[in-house]
């Protein structure tokens, strides 16, 4: 299709409903700006829904929205018009007789989030006559777990409600226990949550009837009325109190903001405004995501997965989001480090999947995980976070240099490495996963929806399994867990670690290459017998490096045929699999968080015009969307002139983290960018296309140096650079990153001379 016809397009994940959050508060709103009972709508504090129900109505007529909007991430703002007591029926219809913004009372309700809400209301008439109005909230909590709704609760707890007059509060208070017996525990666990609304600074006292606060109002010509409402949760022993009071709408200028590397373009064309609109929006999404109550200190801090299904502690999501938004600073990849250190396992545990050294999948704080009716208050089903925390632990030190630092992190990556022996199930050299759990996950690894692995008929494997990009990230976290125990002096962990990751590629180049595919398999079988379905995996193990050469070109070229690239990303799995379906989690959907490591991929072997076309198309699909804030998937549709835009994974996440911090990495490649802190090196190689002609980091932070970097493309179409600014010691050297794996001898040595040049 016309890539320029696509101006009218404009998509929102869950359209019909608004996501106002910060930190583990999160407030959904139905499209009119309230609750309705039933839906999956409510104020949720530590995924528990403690408001369930809130309407407003004056004299018992809706308002009528005519602008209702996120300001930040944290705070929102709608504005009500109805028509005053006299007018006629009809006044929530702005076509009706009565036309109400002919004649309007304005009710202006803002909104802001974080540990609870503030909410300020506020009435104006401006009509030229006085009038009287019933401002009247209808108000209910349930206290339902998030992933309880709309099905039926598993817990039953004793519910009350006490509106105390003198203190102009509504309180609801919950009480609950549970009796359970586990395969590896039992006891009793409890849960007291509550509820208190404060009206605070009302020029009208407030009334309780029958479930609503009703506020008698009235109005002079042009008079104005407000109060302000608290809603203060109280979870288990401690009552929260909101972050942020009345018009507030900008969030508190914070630290990780002010220090974060900048970027900045040319004016005048429409993608490169895209970029730069995508990686601010992505800068802002990961500081509202940040999970405050892990935080260690204000340069250590992770996020939360994504709203609104995935306000917790996900171990793989807090490594991979902190790795690909190290361009920004090295503050998510601590936290997350040293969230996963903290939460790491410790015993034998079989209903958690928990053992010695295995890392955390998630922990969550929501009525069933807190009363054990499953494990998810601190599950560790999942391969992928212990294989990730060396290569992240490892980044760590490329960005910082700094061994006190790192030093902390290395004997919890040791025990995680540990663990992987382990999970050599038959031990047989490859990582395989199989849930001891009566209720555990059934796929373990980056695709661990309970369908996504299938074999060619469209099947499902059975467990256990062996997947392929597990085994390279196992290779890519020895090899470079080796890399940083070399430079602590542990010489002799650091050869035994090289060694294995070195003997781990050729097997797996031997058992998992399929040739008449011209892929990888995306799995071994139970009985070893690779799963020959055509998926988006084998791509992770060409980034990471265990590929050889050769089947790693190969792997390439067959990800980029029709079945496998739409136009806007790579699909999960082939379309033409029995098995594919568009908006399936893992079975064809495009998910953004794949595509900064297919680029990586693409760099290593030279292939800039793919890396080129892989970000263009997942520029072009951010876009598509509000805030050009990419979704956590999109479908699997073609691109062409039928399908002018993809459809959506019905719950997709948004914002999420790692599609937040996904372009960063992209830009990444685009610049050939790599540090070295240790020496204090930063390696650079851009490779700018001609949609992104010239591009700058502002506030680029390597070891104890802060610099600035213009890059651009020269008349001949060659990419070039500039340092604008530099603090500290830093040695910026021309040299293709050591993600490359094609560069040779003399290309490098003539960007090596170059480097020496003025302004290098």
């Amino acid at each position: 299709m016309n890539r320029l016809d696509r101006r009218l397009i404009r998509l929102r994940p869950r359209a019909t409903a608004l996501h106002v959050s910060h930190d583990r508060t999160v407030l959904v709103l139905a499209r009119n700006g309230f609750i309705h009972p039933d839906e999956h709508e409510g104020l949720f504090v530590d995924e528990t829904r403690l408001l369930s129900r809130y309407d407003c109505r004056i004299d018992g007529h809706a308002l009528l929205p005519v602008a209702l909007s996120n300001v930040a991430q944290h705070s929102w703002l709608g504005y009500y018009i109805i028509a005053p007591p006299g007018a006629g029926h009809g006044r929530g219809n702005i076509f009706s007789p009565a036309k109400p913004a002919q004649q309007t009372i304005e009710v202006r309700i803002s909104r802001f989030v974080g540990e609870g809400m503030h909410e300020d209301l506020d009435l104006t008439n401006f009509t030229q006559r006085a009038v009287s109005v019933q401002l009247a909230l209808t108000i209910d909590a349930d206290f339902a777990d998030q992933q309880e709704i709309p099905k039926s609760s598993k817990q039953h707890g004793q519910r009350t409600c006490e509106w105390v007059e003198s203190r102009r509060e509504l309180t609801f208070d919950y009480r609950a226990e549970h009796s359970y017996v586990n395969q590896s525990e039992r006891g009793v666990a409890s849960l007291h949550r509550g509820l208190t609304l404060r009206v605070t600074n009302a020029d009208s006292p407030p009334e309780f009837h029958d479930g609503r606060i009703v506020f008698t109002v009235n109005l002079a010509p042009h008079g104005h009325w407000h109060t302000c409402l608290q809603w203060l949760p109280f979870i288990d022993g401690q009552s929260l109190q909101p972050c942020y009071g009345c018009h507030c709408f900008e969030a508190s200028s914070a630290l990780f903001l002010e220090e974060a590397t900048d970027f900045s373009t040319l004016a005048g064309h429409t993608l490169q405004h895209t970029v730069i609109e995508t990686l601010q929006q992505g800068k802002r999404d990961l500081a509202a995501l940040r999970f405050h109550h892990h935080d260690s200190n204000e340069r250590n801090w992770t996020v939360a997965a994504g709203i609104p299904l995935y306000v917790s502690l996900f171990g793989r999501d807090t490594l991979t989001t902190g790795w690909e938004a190290a361009l920004l600073g090295p503050e998510l990849m601590r936290g997350a480090l040293t969230a996963l250190a903290r939460t790491q396992g410790t015993e034998e545990n079989d209903w958690r999947d928990e053992q010695p050294g295995r890392m955390l999948h998630e922990a969550h704080r929501g009525p069933q995980a807190t009363l054990n009716f499953n494990p998810k208050g601190r599950d560790y089903c999942s391969v992928t976070t212990s294989n990730f925390y060396p290569f992240v632990l490892a980044q760590l030190w490329h960005w910082t240099g700094r061994k006190e630092e790192v030093a902390p992190y290395i004997e919890p990556a040791m025990r995680a490495l540990q663990w992987l022996k382990a999970a050599d199930l038959d031990q047989d050299g490859f990582v395989e996963y199989q849930t001891r759990s009566t209720q555990g996950a059934r796929n373990q690894s980056w695709k661990d929806s309970n369908d996504a692995m299938v074999y060619e008929d469209g099947s499902q494997v059975p467990t256990p399994i062996a997947t392929c990009e597990e085994q390279g990230i196992l290779y890519a976290a020895k090899l470079n867990m080796a890399e940083v125990l070399w430079w602590f002096d542990r010489k002799d962990e650091a050869t035994q670690l090289h060694h294995e990751a070195i003997e781990l590629k050729q097997r797996f180049n031997e058992a998992y290459w399929v040739p008449e595919l011209d892929c990888f398999a995306m799995a071994l079988d139970p009985d070893k017998r690779p799963v020959r379905s055509i998926a988006s995996n084998p791509i992770h193990c060409v980034v990471t490096g265990i590929a050889e050469r050769e089947l790693a070109l190969r792997t390439l070229d067959r990800m980029f045929a029709a079945d496998m690239f739409s136009g806007w990303g790579i699909r999960t799995l082939s379309a033409q699999h029995p098995a594919y379906d568009p908006y399936s989690y893992h079975r064809g959907s495009v998910w953004p968080v794949e595509h900064g490591p297919f680029a990586v991929a693409l760099y290593r072997y030279g292939q800039h015009e793919r890396v080129h076309q892989l970000c263009q198309a997942q520029f072009e699909l951010a876009s598509l969307f509000d805030f050009c804030r990419l979704p956590e998937c999109v479908s699997g549709h073609p691109r062409d002139e039928a399908h002018p835009f993809p459809a959506l994974y019905p719950d997709a996440n948004s914002p999420q983290a790692w599609s937040a911090s996904t372009p960063l990495t992209l830009v990444q490649v685009l610049l050939g960018l790599q540090p070295f802190a240790p020496l204090n090196m930063l390696f650079i190689d851009p490779q700018l296309p001609e949609w992104l002609p010239q591009f700058t980091l502002h506030r680029l932070r390597v070891a104890d140096a802060i610099i600035s970097i213009r890059f651009f493309r020269t008349a001949s179409g060659r990419s070039d650079y500039e340092i604008c600014e530099q603090r500290g010691t830093l040695h910026v050297i021309r040299q293709p990153s050591p993600w490359s794996l094609t560069a040779t001898v003399p290309e490098r040595l003539r960007d090596l001379l170059e480097g020496f040049l003025p302004g290098k």
